[in-house]
């Protein structure tokens, strides 16, 4: 059996005031990075009709974006999944979720779900976590909302023990080879999220090395059995060009001449359910040191030039984590004039956006103090979520138009706060921002980067 799975994203481009993505330069001859990608791997995909025999997930941001720019790709990714049913969810923002805190963890799992129902018009039985970042407290929250499985890579699971039996446990070393284990929630209830291991050397192959699809049968062929890869989405026609055919000739012309199977994740899992339970680590599949590469200078990076260092993205999290906390106690402490429960009414604010529901029945439901009000916070928190897209860690520099992004997220939070008479600590936010340096001295610190390339947008 073989099952590849292509995790499809990209991340909010957005300018958050216009809700337009600006010009990108560096993706010329198009307007931007997600034109570009749309023309050399989603559209192509799509029109293959790869969807219908892959795993997959689909970002909610991509989703929302093709569903405005090109509905016909999108509609193509939507019925793939009617007919097939391999789509499973994503956690919202594509935040690091073990560097969440609870609220917003749970809140990024619970909006994936929303978004998925939406689209899709189905429960999802499965999440793909951003980064495959992934520790207790994440597995918790999946367990929690239903979720019954999620992927993860080799070495992400650190030991298992025969299901029900308790006793000790034996340690595994990081082999390659697909597995799926269960990881049990600690309540005792019996729930749990089925984890799913994939092949580490087949799907580095497809990332890096573009093998032909005779060779991924091959791998199939010679492992026996399960073979699980997954990789970016974007591989298959974006990073290496002529890959989405390789793909689509794999599981359409390949396997099938092979007598090699192309199932459901769901339907293996129900088949053949697993029988080890497992423990994870605080881990994430592109970082050899758990999720530093999202907190501090790791030395993992894309990109940058010889001596160029990271010591920027801890100070950049300390910032945006003082905005978040700060905006806590205003929910606490405003939201509750204006909302029934406020932490309730930020979990369902999705489903108005999508337009799942009305204002009228939205406001029924969650607000008892000023409309307008209720709706401006809820875009603040809304934006704070975002401020924590992963991307903006992830490269090499400071004053990368990813992490320039997620700033311009806490830039349009503070702006929603001011809105109704709050002080934001904006003076102390860039007190911390300033300890965060860019390899590029004409950039300088975060406070000049804020001034320089974030608030000239919305002034």
């Amino acid at each position: 059996m073989l099952v590849v799975h292509g995790h499809f994203y990209q991340p909010p481009r957005e300018d958050p005031w216009t809700g337009e993505v600006p010009e990108q330069p560096a993706a010329a001859p198009f307007h931007d990075w997600n034109e570009r990608i749309t023309a050399e791997c989603y559209r192509p995909n799509a029109e293959r009709g790869t969807f219908e025999h892959l795993s997959f997930d689909v970002g909610p941001t991509l989703l929302s974006w093709l569903e405005a720019h090109h509905v016909d790709v999108y509609e193509r990714i939507v019925e793939a999944d009617h007919r097939t049913g391999r789509a499973i969810a994503q956690a919202y923002g594509h935040a690091i979720l073990p560097l969440c805190n609870e609220l917003d963890l749970r809140t990024h799992v619970r909006w994936g779900i929303t978004d998925f129902e939406h689209r899709f018009g189905r429960r999802p039985d499965g999440m793909w976590l951003p980064e495959t970042a992934v520790d207790d407290a994440t597995l918790e929250a999946l367990a929690d909302a239903g979720i019954g499985f999620t992927i993860l890579a080799p070495g992400q699971v650190t030991a298992t023990r025969p299901l029900g039996a308790g006793g000790g446990w034996t340690d595994l070393g990081a082999s390659p080879g697909s597995d799926v284990v269960r990881w049990c929630h600690p309540d005792g209830s019996g729930r749990g999220v089925d984890l799913v291991v994939y092949d580490g050397d087949l799907a580095h192959r497809l990332a890096f090395g573009g093998p032909s699809s005779e060779a991924i049968v091959d791998a199939a062929v010679a492992n026996g059995g399960l073979t699980v890869a997954a990789t970016d989405g974007e591989t298959f026609g974006h990073h290496h060009h002529g890959a989405d055919e390789v793909l689509a000739d794999a599981l359409t012309v390949e396997a099938p001449a092979r007598g090699v199977r192309v199932p459901r994740l769901r339907d293996v899992l129900d088949q053949d359910p697993p029988t080890r339970q497992a423990r994870v680590r605080t881990s994430a599949w592109s970082c050899a040191h758990g999720v530093g590469r999202w907190m501090d200078d790791c030395g993992c990076h894309t990109g940058g030039h010889d001596g160029w260092h990271q010591r920027w993205r801890g100070p950049l999290r300390q910032a945006l984590d003082l905005l978040r906390d700060w905006g806590i106690d205003v929910m606490d402490r405003r939201g509750v004039t204006l909302l029934r429960d406020p932490w309730a009414a930020r979990d369902d604010y999705l489903s108005l956006l999508l337009g799942a529901r009305t204002w009228d029945d939205f406001a029924a439901e969650h607000i008892v103090g000023d409309g307008h009000e209720a709706g401006v916070l809820l875009d603040a928190q809304r934006n704070a979520l975002l401020m924590y897209t992963s991307c903006g860690w992830f490269f090499n520099d400071l004053a990368g138009t990813e992490t320039v992004q997620v700033l311009r997220y806490a830039a349009r939070a503070i702006d929603l706060y001011e809105q109704l008479g709050e002080e934001p600590p904006v003076d102390a936010f860039l007190e911390t921002l300033a300890e965060a340096h860019s390899n590029d001295p004409s950039a300088g610190d975060g406070r000049r980067l804020w001034h320089d390339q974030v608030l000239p947008l919305h002034r």
